[in-house]
């Protein structure tokens, strides 16, 4: 092969390769996770038995992130007028998120006993779905479960 040939395919690859994005990309999760979320099943798992926790009938319930703060909401639809399925419960605190690894402070709560708590959990993002796996431990409350939440983003 001719030299200039050689050249001219050395020249040609250089510039391709340095023109090309090295920008490494975001995890998905950290560049979608900000917006409101409805629960749409959520499941506990302790000592090998699983639990569907949600759906309930009747009831609904929101989460909400910001850059550094979520929120949580859960009430019954029928506000409050049936005694016998009344229900709000409500949380709030801040959270880091680096991959797809969360970790919840938990400031806020109506179930006071479970404020100032941390939680660890996995994030994964599929789509507008959005998949939290972890433990809940609060020893003083003989809470040590697993749970799995599904969220569909609200557009």
């Amino acid at each position: 092969m001719n030299l200039r040939i050689l050249a001219a395919i050395g020249i040609i690859g250089w510039t391709v390769v340095s023109c090309a994005e090295t920008k490494k990309p975001e995890p998905a999760a950290a560049l979608s996770l900000t917006g409101t979320w409805k629960l749409a099943y959520s499941k506990m798992i302790e000592n090998g038995d699983t639990t569907d926790t949600y759906p309930v009938k009747g009831q609904e319930m929101i989460k909400i992130f910001n850059g550094s703060h979520f929120a949580f909401f859960k009430h019954d639809v029928s506000k409050g007028s049936d005694s016998s399925t009344a229900v709000f419960g409500s949380g709030a605190g801040t959270y880091v998120l680096t991959g797809d690894k969360y970790e919840e402070h938990l400031q806020y709560c109506n179930a006071r006993s479970w404020e100032d708590m941390h939680f660890t959990f996995t994030l994964s993002l599929q789509h507008d779905t959005l998949i939290q796996r972890g433990i809940e431990k609060i020893d003083s409350l003989n809470v040590n479960h697993e749970i799995i939440e599904a969220y569909i983003r609200v557009r």
